[in-house]
C-alpha cells in the first residue's frame, strides 16, 4: 500500500504486526494502540501499550515483541468485531524512547487475518527522519463496514505528543522542583532548648 491509500478489512479478529529490522546501534521501538470517538480517546483506558496491553472491551490486546533472526516484530490484536459501537478509529502507532525512526531500518505495518494468517494489508513505511513516534495505521468504520488506511505520520515530540493530540493525559516528565519558601524542602530545625536556670 502507498501513504494514504486505503482498503476494506474482514470485520473480524486481526493481528496487526509492526516490524524492522534490528541491528547494532538500531533503537527499540514499541507498539501501541489508541481506540477514538470523534478523533480523541474517552480515557486514558483507551490507550492499549505493554504497560496496559488489554482494552477493557477485550477487542484490542498488544500481545508483545518477538525477535527472530534479527526480525523485530510487536503485535497488537485487533478484533473488530468486539470494537465498541461509539469506536469510530483505531489507531496504530510506534514509538521509541531511545533514538528516532531514521535508525530504524524496514519499519512496516502488516495486518492479517488472526485465524488463517491471510495478509489483508501491509504498509512498508519509509522517509522517516528525527521523529521518535509514528502513526502507521487505523482501522476506521464507515457505514458498519471497516477499512485500513495507511498513515505514516512522524511526530518529533515522541509519544508524548501523539499521545497529547489524541486526548490522553500524559503524566508531566518527573522534575525536582524548587523549594519555595512557603512549603521548605526540609523540615524546620527543632527548637533549641531552655537555658538552664541558675540560682
Amino acid at each position: 500500500m502507498s501513504k494514504g491509500s486505503n482498503t476494506p478489512v474482514p470485520t473480524t479478529a486481526l493481528r496487526v504486526e509492526l516490524g524492522w529490522r534490528t541491528g547494532p546501534g538500531v533503537p527499540d521501538a514499541d507498539a501501541s494502540a489508541l481506540l477514538l470517538a470523534g478523533g480523541k480517546v474517552r480515557s486514558d483506558s483507551d490507550f492499549v501499550f505493554c504497560n496496559q496491553p488489554v482494552h477493557s472491551s477485550g477487542a484490542v490486546r498488544h500481545e508483545g515483541k518477538r525477535n527472530a533472526g534479527g526480525q523485530v516484530t510487536d503485535t497488537v490484536l485487533v478484533d473488530l468485531a468486539r470494537v465498541e459501537p461509539g469506536i469510530e478509529t483505531v489507531l496504530l502507532a510506534a514509538s521509541c524512547d531511545s533514538g528516532t525512526f531514521d535508525r530504524i531500518p524496514g519499519l512496516y505495518i502488516e495486518v492479517k487475518d488472526a485465524a488463517q494468517g491471510a495478509v489483508a494489508a501491509r504498509f512498508d513505511s519509509t522517509g522517516a527522519t528525527s521523529e521518535s513516534a509514528f502513526v502507521l495505521g487505523e482501522f476506521y468504520r464507515r457505514q458498519g463496514a471497516w477499512k485500513f488506511r495507511a498513515v505514516g505520520q512522524g511526530y518529533s515530540s515522541g509519544l508524548e505528543g501523539l499521545a497529547t493530540d489524541y486526548g490522553i493525559t500524559v503524566d508531566e516528565p518527573q522534575r525536582a522542583a524548587p523549594a519555595s519558601p512557603a512549603s521548605p524542602a526540609v523540615a524546620p530545625p527543632p527548637p533549641a532548648p531552655e537555658p538552664p536556670v541558675t540560682a
